[in-house]
């Protein structure tokens, strides 16, 4: 038996590389990594993909090893180059995703100690840490002191622990669903009803309040369909506000949805996900005071913050609910009760396992200091303006509404001809041009090109040369008639 044991110990002896091999294999991968962010700034933001049909030979999993430069080769080839380049400022589609490399070296950091995060018996320091963080977003916030939270993957699995905390709070069971009424509005992001349809309120009534001409709800609608609802024996207990609509920007009005709830008895939950974190910036902060008065609301580190994917946040204000809703243990926990001087992360989530995440959002957050963050997104927000204003002098482009944060809609209307097919046709050749990468989107019924400024690598150079690209391709278009 020990001879056995002894063999499969050399046969795994890969696994646990010596110093020597380790040097060689983080040096291989810092120099990749160098290399990528001397060029980022010249490097195509969006890459079509060519090969739908290939499958990379080295993505097959084999009993053989491979060598780390041929697999370098593979991961530059088959998973950098093609498609949008997120770490790219000129990725101004969708809401886009930062990457600031100090989030990178907390997440080294974390991957090779291996921290589990998950409960504070297994870690004093980085559940204290994290705690730490989510008491700091509370207070951004405006929530009071027994206010807490969690450090999610993203803003899908944030809304869900909002919702079902709110589902729970009301003590809601199936019998229930099909007489509870949730309010939102068409602008909801598409997570929410992910959400509703997993946490089993998708057999809720689901009532959309009309927007008004700047996308927002209409808040007056909303407090006559609670009205109505209620005399007509429903149980409405949920209003979902955006806080940055992802289409164009748009900030329901926060504070009527807060007070309308308060009057009813609803729970509010806000999605913040893309428009929570400039709370920091003074420009516009004001629009977003009313989330102080929500029960829960979802940010997005990896959105206004501009840390890697992967990294989204849920704030309650009262801890005790969200608790109720997610702890659960089981006998193999036991040691873990008798020691919680902190609330555990998994004790707040569906999360058990779970990376340690808090790092990727500390570690830049003390490297930089606020006063940058706060800067980037002042830079963002002028930055969408100065595009709208210069957008409009170039013949033949008209706007969306004036952006509230840093989302631009905007389209090109030729003398001739339909001008949805003209503008998709306009987004097409900005996607295979690639030095910047836009998105489109439907609203009123015309297709709509979009800009979404939140990288923390776009600056006035990106913008005005997103001009000379639409200019340019618009022009292109019109004279090939």
């Amino acid at each position: 038996m020990i001879n056995r044991i002894l063999k499969k110990q050399e046969e795994m002896s890969l696994l646990e590389p010596t110093e020597l091999q380790r040097k060689f294999l983080i040096d291989k991968m810092i120099g990749y990594s160098e290399e990528f962010l001397n060029n980022i700034y010249s490097t195509p933001a969006y890459r079509e993909t060519t090969t739908h049909n290939y499958l990379p030979p080295d993505f097959i999993i084999t009993d053989e090893p491979l060598d780390f430069v041929s697999l370098l080769e593979t991961l530059h080839n088959d998973i950098n180059k093609p498609g949008i380049n997120a770490a790219s400022g000129g990725h101004l589609g969708y809401i886009p995703g930062g990457g600031l490399v100090a989030s990178a070296i907390g997440d080294w950091f974390s991957a090779i100690i291996n921290k589990y995060s998950g409960v504070y018996f297994a870690a004093t320091g980085a559940i204290k840490l994290e705690n730490t963080l989510i008491r700091w977003l509370n207070d951004l916030v405006g929530y009071p002191a027994k206010a807490s939270g969690n450090l999610t993957s993203g803003g899908s699995v944030a809304n869900l622990i909002g919702i079902v905390t709110a589902r729970d709070s009301f003590g809601l069971k199936a019998r229930d669903f099909e007489k509870s009424v949730i309010y939102l509005t068409e602008q909801v992001h598409h997570s929410i009803r992910k959400s509703l349809k997993i946490s089993g309120l998708n057999d809720a009534i689901l009532r959309e309040i009309p927007i008004d001409q700047n996308f927002k709800m209409n808040t007056s609608e909303l407090e006559n369909a609670i009205i109505n609802d209620k005399k007509n024996g429903l149980n409405p207990f949920l209003v979902i506000t955006s806080a940055g609509t992802t289409d164009t920007g748009s900030i329901d009005p926060l504070s009527e949805a807060g007070e309308i709830c308060s009057a009813n008895n609803l729970w509010h939950h806000i999605d913040a996900a893309y428009g929570g974190f400039f709370l920091l910036s003074d420009i516009v902060n004001s629009s977003l005071k009313g989330i102080a008065k929500s029960d829960s609301v979802v940010m997005d580190p990896h959105k206004g913050l501009f840390l890697p994917y992967g990294s989204g946040s849920v704030l309650v204000r009262d801890r005790e609910k969200i608790l109720n809703a997610h702890y659960h243990t089981a006998n193999y926990m036991q040691d873990t009760i008798s020691r919680q001087e902190e609330i555990s992360p998994a004790d707040l989530s569906p999360e058990m396992s779970r990376h340690f995440r808090a790092l990727r959002m500390w570690l830049p957050l003390k490297l930089a200091g606020l006063q940058s963050f706060k800067a980037a997104l002042d830079e963002k927000i002028l930055l969408a303006r100065y595009f709208y204003d210069k957008i409009q002098k170039i013949h033949g482009f008209e706007v969306g509404i004036y952006p509230e944060l840093s989302v631009v809609t905007f389209r090109y209307v030729p003398k001739q001809g339909n001008a949805d097919e003209f503008n998709a046709r306009l987004i097409s050749e900005i996607h295979k041009d690639g030095r910047v990468f836009l998105s489109s989107t439907t609203l009123n019924g015309k297709f709509t090109i979009r800009l979404a400024v939140l990288h923390f690598r776009s600056h006035l150079d990106t913008i005005n040369l997103t001009l000379d690209i639409l200019k340019e391709k618009a022009e292109q278009i019109v004279d090939n008639q």
